[in-house]
């Protein structure tokens, strides 16, 4: 039976998956409120502040915990990037929150991930957390997984494998893509989400479709849904696989890490009994995908989605090639010539060599951090800010010299 008071807090609540779960959980009747982090902007009606890096004491999470009878954490990073670490998103975070709860009487429902903790640090640091979290004094049960998918929209690894089998004249896939796994609809986890809220369920459910797909199956059926013709397949040799997996983790960059590519090889898959379990449990059905992909036909902003991934690193790399070629034009053109070009023109009262060294370093340093860094937003918008900045001022400069 659901309890009176049905009003739950999501934790990871702005993700791909935590979207999807509060959207389920509202189409159940629940009060739904969602941790977030202001940044500078004003929170929504129902969103509490709080930062889950911050939050590795149990106080911390009193006053999002107010009212409150279910928690569900959906929160998780695939890699480590500055204050976001597993040992605190995973660990050390939850735990103070599974010590609110306990004091409180919440029920816990953690929402982690199927694979070995062989894997990476990933599923080692989620695992972990399941493993102290069911020897507390808790209501609590743990939710594990398989890959998760969407028809409306992808994020990461899904729009990875999407892209793939979009690609033109045929799809490529990766080795031979025999691997298997059990794919999980988003909108299937969230309804199992709501049930696991509303019951008295413990232990680890595993969760996924009955029966396995291998990749390159996996891929097909997505290809078809899409309407882009050609059943046919290039096989991505695996030492280029590899590199690209390797590159990708030392970069910190792109939707596969080696983690990921762990838990393909080995095979995401439940136990045997896990289909039936989980029915049992919580009254859903997990869908095949060709199930899900019959109720909801494709648009054209899927294809367009798509078949135009690929672009996106081309762009990027383009803008990071002109901006140090303007940089090296900038450094390498002796200073003689910047003055000759200047000469006779309003410029020549600015330095132009220095002027273009200057705006040389900021192009280098613009290119080299859109380059490297994961988040490059606020440097390249700060240094476009100070480049509009300069231009405004060397204007207002132009102009009171015609004035004069």
């Amino acid at each position: 039976m659901p309890p009176d008071n049905r009003k739950v807090l999501v934790v990871g609540g702005r993700g791909f998956l935590g979207g999807f779960i509060v959207a389920g959980l509202r189409r159940h009747g629940w009060q739904v409120r969602v941790l977030a982090r202001a940044n500078g902007r004003r929170l929504d009606a129902d969103e509490v502040a709080g930062d889950i890096t911050c939050m590795l004491s149990a106080a911390d999470w009193a006053a999002a915990l107010t009212d409150v009878s279910v928690v569900v954490n959906a929160a998780g990073i695939l890699r480590e990037e500055g204050r976001q670490r597993f040992e605190e998103v995973h660990v050390r975070a939850p735990m103070a929150l599974a010590e609110a709860c306990a004091e409180r009487g919440i029920r816990f429902v953690q929402v982690s991930a199927l694979g070995d903790p062989r894997d990476g640090g990933f599923i080692t640091s989620k695992h972990r957390f399941d493993q102290q979290l069911l020897v507390m004094a808790i209501d609590a049960v743990v939710l594990r997984p398989s890959v998760v998918y969407s028809e409306r929209g992808s994020y990461g690894g899904t729009s990875l494998l999407r892209a793939l089998a979009a690609f033109p004249w045929r799809q490529l896939v990766p080795g031979d893509g025999h691997w298997s796994f059990q794919p999980l609809a988003a909108s299937d986890l969230a309804d199992v989400v709501s049930a696991a809220c509303a019951g008295s369920m413990r232990g680890v459910f595993e969760l996924g479709c009955e029966k396995p797909i291998s990749l390159a199956d996996y891929q097909g059926r997505w290809r078809r849904w899409l309407g882009i013709a050609g059943d046919g397949c290039w096989r991505v040799p695996m030492p280029l696989v590899r590199a690209q997996v390797w590159l990708g983790e030392r970069l910190a960059q792109g939707p596969v890490n080696r983690t990921i590519w762990n838990m393909l090889l080995r095979g995401n898959r439940t136990d045997a009994s896990a289909f039936d379990a989980a029915q049992k449990a919580f009254g859903v059905r997990l869908r095949s995908l060709d199930d899900v992909l019959a109720t909801s036909p494709s648009q054209m902003q899927d294809r367009w989605a798509a078949q135009l991934y690929f672009l996106a690193p081309w762009l990027k790399w383009s803008m990071v090639a002109l901006w140090l070629a303007s940089a090296w034009v900038g450094f390498s053109t002796p200073s003689e010539h910047i003055e000759a070009l200047a000469k006779d023109s309003v410029l020549a009262n600015f330095h132009p060599a220095g002027l273009a060294r200057v705006t040389a370093g900021m192009d280098r340093f613009r290119g080299v951090a859109w380059a490297v860094l994961a988040r490059p937003g606020p440097v390249v918008g700060a240094l476009g800010l100070l480049r509009l900045g300069s231009l405004v001022g060397l204007g207002r400069s132009l102009r009171g010299g015609c004035r004069a």
